[in-house]
Formats: structure tokens, C-alpha cells, sequence
């Protein structure tokens, strides 16, 4: 425990401001499994049961929302993503913790400290040597692998983020050993549907044909390869997609002169370009989506950040270097008339979608509503707040969204949508945050003061919902 001067925010108190708010979570959620439903962990690093080598590993390499916020405080590119050592980087992040209050960075890096580590003090220059080897000796124990985490964090299920041409083995590997947390594929597209780049596209379909034995020369023999592969993956035990767009396709079907156009698009090598691409995507993503429906899967749609703001660093790093952001681009328009394709021919798969910009809480939440279908509970969600929403404002703004525009007992809850083994501290924030909320209206005389009937809902929020939704 930390002494009573170095005592921390992060208590079993933190962020429930009632006595009934710490008893709802302590008592009902805090200890119910994790079911991350959808992330970006690598499962070649589970099947293998990975030992990170340092806490700058696990916990620095690759983390954007850390690397912005070094740059924002002035710290050198060779201290993110350059050639420093693993302890200087460690040690550069130490000396930006302290000013980052206020921001969630604080919040997530404390409480991964906190739990697995047991570091019950804030990270600082001066305690970063410190605190940098006692992570250190423990992550070089079995406790702390990549599979001795999702043990610790009690998570029940792993949604990993595959691309189509993948050929699961470590999936494959995974279930095989049949350890305690269950990992599966998500099936993630989008290389297939962006025809904007003709050379990036061209060469994905070269590996979608070694993948499938299937010559692509057409949209029906393009068609029928993505059918191969969600058919693998669904032999696999995979039963979700995913999709990340800046925003849905207003278009759903290729004229017949376009559908050549792509065939000679396919068989020259001088084609440059396609000239509809939106045609194109919309029309393979509806496709898909029926084949979705067709498997019983579960469909999910990422809308609306703009990538690679910075090109300068794209070029120096790549993508994924921390230069996204929030994009402004229209939603609702195009959201409705593609799930109305899809409805109106009854082959509307249960679907997530997700909003980047706040602005679109409402315009999501009512969508939802729009397409329920009166036959399985909770069939359309707005998904848990996300990337730049996936803190307690962005939190709070969903769920409430989600509690005026549609009913939140049937919500799904949260999932990480991470690269790290760390991040599964953001299901202890999420609950807190949630029971805090149901609290404070119990005590406002807003919803019955009856613990047991608010418990039960809340039960249903973080676990028993996205249990039954992904069987």
C-alpha cells in the first residue's frame, strides 16, 4: 500500500462517488469475466504465450495515444518511435505522466501500474528507474505472458481483428492447448474493398487468389473468394466482421459497364484506376453482409476518423503513428439507406456500430432503433464509446445517448479495440463509470433506490448481455 503522503486517487473508491455506487460495483460487477469482443491483439503473441522482455514493450511500443501526448509535451521522435532504448523511453513517458491530469492517459497508465504490477504510486522521473525494473521482474514471470494476463483479468473471450487472407493458425494453435480464455477471429475486409488504391488492391488480390485457388477476373469470382474465406473463418470459429470506413457507401449496386470495367481493371496492367469506388465498396460490402446474415454472425462498422493527418510522420513511421483523428464527415444518411438494403431484403445480421465524433451519439443511437426487428433482444447496438471516446466524458455522453434514444439494459458493454495486454484496466474504468452513473439517478429519485433489481441490469451491462450476444 502506499504511505498516507504518496496515498493516490486510485482507491477502491475511485471514480464511485456514493456509498451505493461502490457497493453496486464491489459487490455485483467488479469481479464478474471480461468479454473483449473486439481488439487488435496479436494471437500469434497468445498462442506462443509471450514474455515481454520490459514494461516499455508491453505497455510504450506501438501505443499512439501515448505518443501524442509525448510530442505534445516536446519530447524527441528517438524517445516514441526511434532508436532510444527501451529504458529511456520508459523514462522519457515518466516525465510526461505527471502532466498529463486530466486527460485519460492519466487515469489508463495508473491503473495498468496499479493492476497487474502493484505499483500504488504515480509514476514520475524521479521513481521511473524504480518502477521500471520491479515491472521488469515481473513481467519475466509466467503470471504476466501474454496468457497469464488475460488469466489475471479474468477475460473469458478474445475478438481478435484478422485480415481475410490470414491462414489462423495461431487460432488454430490456441484452441488446440485449450486454455482458459477463449480467443476467436473477426473477419476485417477492408484491404478487399479499397479499390482507391489500384496497386495496393491489385496486390491483395493476388494473395486472396494463393489464398482461395480462385482466379479473380470478375465481381462474381471476387465475390465467391471472399465466400471461401468467411467460410474458413467460420470453420475456425469465427462468428464477427468488422469494417472501418470514414463513413458508409451511398451506393449499392455496379452497372454492368462498371462490372467490366473492373474485369479489364483485373486482367490489364495499364488500369491506374477504378472510376466508382464507392459503387464498388458498397456493392462488395452489401454482398458480404448477406453473407454475414446468411453465417449468424455478428457485423460491425468503425465510422468516421480521418488517418495519417500527417504525412511527414506517415512516411517516418507509418501508419498507425498517432496522427488520426476525429473526421466531420455525414453519417446518417448513408448508415440508413445501407442497413435498409439490408432489411428490406430480411438479411439484417445483429450489428455494432460505432461513432468517432461525438457529435454523432444521437444520430447513432437512433439508427439503432430504427432497424430492431422485434424478434431478438438487442439485435442493432450502439457500440461502447471508442478511440477518442473510450473516457469517462466520451463514456458517460454514450451511455446516455443510449439511455434517452434507445434501452440501455440491452447494451453490450465495452471492449477495448487494442493493441495492448494492458489495456484491460478500460473494463474496470467502464464499470466504474457505469455503476457511478445508476447511483447518482437511484439517489436523485430518477430510477427505483432497489439495489438488487439496478445490480441485475448493470450484471447484464458488462457481462451477461455480450455473453449472449456472441454465444
Amino acid at each position: 500500500m502506499a504511505s498516507a503522503k504518496n496515498k493516490t486517487i486510485f482507491t477502491d473508491a475511485f471514480l464511485l462517488e456514493s456509498k451505493m455506487a461502490q457497493r453496486l460495483y464491489h459487490n455485483y460487477v467488479a469481479h464478474l469475466p471480461i468479454i473483449d469482443y473486439h481488439n487488435h491483439l496479436p494471437p500469434n503473441e497468445i498462442a506462443e504465450n509471450k514474455k515481454f522482455k520490459n514494461i516499455t514493450e508491453i505497455w510504450l511500443k506501438g501505443d499512439h495515444y501515448k505518443w501524442r501526448a509525448m510530442r505534445a509535451l516536446g519530447i524527441q521522435e528517438k524517445f516514441i518511435s526511434g532508436k532510444a532504448s527501451d529504458e529511456e523511453k520508459f523514462k522519457a513517458w515518466a516525465s510526461c505522466l505527471p502532466q498529463t491530469l486530466r486527460n485519460p492517459l492519466f487515469h489508463w497508465s495508473q491503473m495498468e501500474l496499479k493492476n497487474p504490477f502493484g505499483v500504488n504510486e504515480y509514476l514520475n522521473e524521479k521513481n521511473a528507474a524504480r518502477i521500471y525494473s520491479k515491472c521488469n521482474q515481473l513481467l519475466a514471470k509466467d503470471g504476466l505472458s501474454t496468457q497469464g494476463i488475460l488469466n489475471h483479468y479474468k477475460v473469458e473471450l478474445v475478438g481478435t481483428t484478422d485480415d481475410p487472407c490470414d491462414d489462423l493458425a495461431a487460432h488454430h494453435q490456441i484452441a488446440k492447448a485449450k486454455g482458459k480464455t477463449k480467443v476467436v477471429p473477426s473477419f476485417r475486409p477492408d484491404k478487399a474493398l479499397n479499390i482507391q488504391d489500384v496497386t495496393a488492391f491489385k496486390s491483395y488480390m493476388q494473395l486472396l487468389e494463393k489464398r482461395t485457388g480462385i482466379k479473380i477476373v470478375s465481381i462474381s469470382t471476387l465475390l465467391a473468394a471472399l465466400s471461401n474465406r468467411v467460410d474458413y473463418f467460420h470453420k475456425h470459429g469465427g462468428r464477427v466482421s468488422d469494417h472501418g470506413f470514414t463513413q458508409m457507401p451511398n451506393q449499392f449496386q455496379l452497372s454492368t459497364a462498371q462490372e467490366k470495367e473492373f474485369a479489364t481493371l483485373m486482367t490489364s496492367k495499364k488500369v491506374v484506376s477504378f472510376s466508382q469506388p464507392d459503387a464498388f465498396l458498397g456493392t462488395i460490402l452489401l454482398e458480404l453482409c448477406k453473407m454475414y446474415w446468411k453465417k449468424g454472425w455478428v457485423q460491425q462498422f468503425h465510422l468516421g476518423p480521418i488517418r495519417n493527418n500527417n504525412t511527414k510522420l506517415l512516411k517516418l513511421i507509418g501508419a498507425d503513428a498517432g496522427t488520426d483523428s476525429i473526421g466531420d464527415y455525414p453519417q446518417a444518411v448513408n448508415l440508413s439507406r445501407f442497413l435498409n438494403a439490408l432489411d428490406t431484403r430480411d438479411q439484417l445480421a445483429k450489428t455494432v456500430l460505432y461513432n468517432i465524433n461525438p457529435a454523432d451519439n444521437e444520430v447513432f443511437a437512433t439508427m439503432c432503433g430504427n432497424f430492431s426487428d422485434g424478434q431478438l433482444k438487442g439485435k442493432m447496438q450502439f457500440g461502447s464509446g471508442w478511440w477518442f471516446l473510450d473516457q469517462k466524458d466520451g463514456m458517460e455522453k454514450q451511455i446516455n445517448a443510449l439511455s434517452n434514444m434507445g434501452i440501455v439494459a440491452t447494451f453490450i458493454g465495452m471492449t477495448t479495440d487494442s493493441r495492448s495486454f494492458l489495456s484491460y484496466s478500460r473494463h474496470e474504468y467502464f464499470r466504474r463509470i457505469v455503476c457511478n452513473l445508476f447511483a447518482k439517478d437511484m439517489q436523485l429519485g430518477l430510477i427505483p433506490n432497489d439495489e438488487k433489481w439496478i445490480a441485475q441490469i448493470l450484471k447484464d451491462i458488462c457481462y451477461n448481455n455480450a455473453k449472449q450476444y456472441f454465444q
